[in-house]
């Protein structure tokens, strides 16, 4: 374990110093230093931009409107690929509707033996909560054996929109096992045995980068930013949506790249990371692009602030408590946030007085604004959720300081909870429209099973990836040490045992989005959106921790680099 050694205040300010060893995790600065600070007011967003894009929305709505079925599955799925699903919310719903109730008859909306399109809707309805029963959909494509016909080895799209069905699977549901198994197998065969070059490149690349993100599991924004290359190469694109994509997609980067330089200001002129938290990771164009993959779409501007300038002080105080604070120091801070008043600072040492008041200094101005529009009821649950993550992180030092090795039944309880994934989807909420209603906080608070899904995600995932560098600088055993002590296997079969976990909390999460749902679809969007993040920042490494990696690319793609004409 790396150790820095500092002269620091001993517990109260203005006390007598002391030499105070801390372990060093050695994070990298930020990536992007002040460049979001320097936002070009020429890149604003014209009224003629604004124009030709309802123009070119009302020629798709038109589209949409006239077209056959098959021609009306194939627009939503484009629309929703391209990230401009947002813009015709009502058409989609209507149609899917009309799919829906065609479904229950048992002649309507079989398109035979074609695979394509019959995944395709059963991957779109379950995308709006249906609950189509995937066995009704499916087993006509099965042979005398009772397993997936060799024939649709032949059709790669069939393959690829199998395999993008099957991500939607629930417990219980067999044939999207097989399904999910049978079109990875021959999808990475396709590719493989490819010699002659008979798939056109566009469909390799959409397929390779599929098999790395599933469409469910993908960021809208991001996913938007690959399909649109990905469709570009198709020949048989149309080029009104395609304008229309790219010319939304810049519009869009505008309006976030505005957002993130008053987000970045606020954090380089108040919080100032670099100078007044040098051991913590200075991640705030990270922490946006966390935001983006919640919602993305105009409505939520108010919603990214508050979630965005939440998730970095969470950050600052995960590293405070994980990586720097001493137990009396973070004692002191943990009693303070319960206290949440002023008056709590001089009992801090110097340099978590900064963070205290800008902390409390921030949720007033959430406060005020959430009174202005007539929502004070929200602040008490975005209060109480921070003071909870202060307390369960306090908890996790304590095990560390104390060389306390937890047994996973102690573990797993706690280490739900400091994953943050109890706090961000309450504040996720808190800046939302009249849908984030006092009881849609409530029920969150009752730890549902898509919360705790979420939870499983995120926490499993971050440990499978981070904990070999976590111990090397000193931190509480992880769930890779748990497990493997637990169950008395190798680190390698606890990291497999970890994998199927987080496939059925996958299950757990689907589940709750279908119908009957017990809160409204926008709600229940921002928790999924949560795990997708999860499932972009630590697949297989962490990407948060260390932005230099490929999140340097995605910030980019979402924030920096306009798509071409």
């Amino acid at each position: 374990m790396a150790i820095q050694v500092s002269t620091i205040p001993a517990a109260q300010n203005g006390g007598s110093h002391a030499v105070v060893e801390r372990p060093s995790a050695g994070f990298h600065p930020s990536v992007w230093g002040d460049y979001f600070v320097k936002y070009n007011s020429a890149s604003m967003v014209t009224i003629r931009e604004e124009q030709l894009i309802e123009e070119l929305v009302k020629v798709i709505k038109r589209k949409l409107a006239d077209a056959d079925d098959l021609g009306k599955l194939d627009l939503i799925d484009r629309t929703q690929r391209l990230g401009i699903a947002y813009k015709f919310e009502k058409e989609i719903k209507e149609i899917l509707q009309k799919f829906h109730d065609s479904c229950s008859k048992s002649d309507a909306a079989d398109y035979g033996h074609d695979m394509r399109n019959t995944a395709l809707l059963f991957r779109l309805l379950r995308q709006e909560g249906y609950r189509i029963p995937a066995c009704h959909i499916f087993n006509k494509f099965k042979d005398s054996d009772g397993k997936f016909s060799q024939a649709l080895t032949k059709d790669v799209r069939g393959l690829l929109s199998l395999y993008e069905a099957s991500n939607f699977r629930v417990h219980g549901e067999n044939i999207l096992e097989e399904a999910l198994t049978f079109s990875v197998h021959h999808l990475q065969s396709a590719l493989e045995n490819d010699h002659s070059k008979t798939l056109s490149p566009g469909l390799v690349e959409e397929v390779k980068h599929a098999l790395k993100h599933s469409i469910h599991k993908g960021l809208t924004r991001l996913e938007a930013w690959h399909y649109i290359r990905f469709y570009e190469q198709d020949a048989s694109h149309d080029e009104v949506l395609l304008r229309l994509a790219k010319l939304d997609f810049n519009f869009l980067q505008k309006l976030h790249q505005k957002e993130l330089s008053e987000i970045s200001r606020w954090w380089i002129e108040r919080i100032n990371c670099e100078r007044n938290f040098p051991y913590a990771r200075d991640r705030i164009a990270e922490c946006y692009l966390w935001m983006l993959g919640v919602y993305f779409e105009p409505e939520y501007a108010l919603a990214r602030n508050i979630l965005a300038k939440i998730i970095a002080l969470a950050s600052i105080m995960d590293d405070t408590y994980d990586a720097y604070g001493t137990s009396e120091e973070l004692q002191l801070l943990t009693d303070a946030i319960d206290r949440w008043d002023m008056d709590a600072l001089d009992q801090l040492p110097e340099y978590m007085q900064v963070f205290y008041k800008e902390l409390l200094d921030t949720y007033r101005e959430f406060e005020e604004l959430l009174a202005k529009q007539g929502r004070s009821y929200r602040f008490k649950y975005a209060k109480q959720s921070i003071q909870h993550h202060a307390r369960v992180y306090f908890k996790e030092a304590t095990w560390f300081h104390q060389n306390h090795v937890p047994t996973i039944d102690e573990y797993m309880p706690l280490a739900l909870e400091t994953t943050g994934y109890g706090l961000l989807p309450i504040s996720s909420f808190i800046g939302m429209g009249d849908v984030a209603t006092e009881d849609a906080f409530e029920w969150l608070l009752s730890d549902p099973k898509i919360i705790r899904g979420a939870k499983i995600v995120c926490r499993l995932m971050d440990d499978i990836v981070s904990h070999k560098l976590e111990q090397e600088r000193g931190h509480v055993a992880s769930a890779v040490e748990c497990y493997a002590i637990h169950h008395g296997m190798s680190e390698e079969e606890s990291t497999k045992l970890m994998w199927r976990m987080i496939e059925d909390a996958w299950k757990d999460i689907n589940e709750e989005m279908l119908r009957p749902t017990p809160v409204e679809m926008p709600l229940l969007m921002r928790i999924l959106n949560l795990t997708r993040v999860m499932e972009l920042l630590y697949k297989d490494k962490d990407r948060y921790t260390h932005a230099e990696t490929e999140t340097k690319d995605f910030v980019a793609a979402l924030l920096v680099d306009p798509i071409p004409l």
